[in-house]
């Protein structure tokens, strides 16, 4: 790899430097200036007055995007392993929009308004300045330790949804709306969560009964599974890595923050070809 080529890889792929950095802190105002376009595009009165500013400022972010597109491709030894992976899928989504209004003059107004706002996807580069790299690898560790507690939880409550729903359609029945055994299940989870539409009510005294309980249980619901995350995060040491380099070779982005080679292909991280 060139000097050329490796300064627009650290650049692009690594948040450890100032021009890193500021790259991704430019993506992110661009992101989330199409994202706000996108919106008002939706609103009639707006998207008539403005219309052509829209439509210039949507192609010079497409080709903003366009451009950064094909330096991350040029800047790795191996392009399809980023054109095939998931952020390589969305950061072509978020170029082709206004390509196929062009190539495919009709086509679903709405359509490419959904593929655009996938572009908030893209802002998830966040996590690789290494300010939050930190904070959201500690965040997510402790998401999945705790996941197994969590799923045993939410089993839990859907076996009571599934019981409170079963008795609610006895004791109430068709002709308080709970028509069906889903149906109030339906309803239990809507009290449970404590929603509740008023779509469906109980008028018996049992049914009434049984709903202040579902009530009762919905507030410490909620609690649990904040409290299992936050017991994990607790008792699990603040100690991860914050570096952000991106192997040139292979695309490997998790690495100690003292390595020296990439620990998947052996690459010197910090080579220049």
């Amino acid at each position: 790899m060139n000097k050329t080529r490796q300064k627009i890889h650290d650049i692009i792929y690594e948040a450890d430097t100032p021009a890193g950095k500021r790259f991704d802190i430019s993506l992110i105002i661009i992101i989330i200036i199409s994202i706000i376009l996108v919106a008002l595009e939706t609103v009639g009165w707006i998207n008539e007055r403005y219309a052509s500013i829209f439509n210039i400022a949507e192609w010079v972010i497409t080709i903003l995007f366009t451009i950064e597109y094909i330096l991350r491709i040029i800047s790795i030894h191996h392009p399809k392993d980023y054109i095939f992976s998931f952020y390589g899928i969305i950061d072509f989504l978020a170029t082709i929009p206004k390509y196929i209004s062009l190539i495919f003059i009709g086509a679903p107004v709405e359509a490419l308004m959904a593929i655009r706002a996938l572009r908030i996807l893209r802002i998830f580069r966040v996590l690789h300045i290494s300010r939050y790299i930190g904070e959201s690898t500690f965040l997510v560790r402790s998401l999945l330790v705790s996941r197994a507690k969590i799923i045993i939880f939410l089993l839990f409550v859907l076996i009571m949804c599934i019981l409170f729903g079963t008795l609610m359609y006895i004791i109430e029945g068709p002709e308080a709306g709970f028509d069906s055994i889903p149906e109030s299940i339906y309803w239990c989870i809507s009290t449970i969560s404590t929603v509740g539409y008023g779509d469906i009510v109980p008028l018996t005294g049992m049914g009434k009964f049984l709903a202040s309980v579902l009530m009762i249980l919905g507030y410490g619901i909620i609690a649990v599974p904040t409290g299992i995350i936050s017991a994990e995060m607790a008792q699990r040491k603040k100690n991860v890595d914050v570096n952000t380099r991106v192997c040139a070779e292979c695309m490997n982005a998790n690495h100690k923050d003292s390595a020296i080679y990439c620990h998947e292909c052996g690459s010197h991280l910090d080579e220049e070809k």
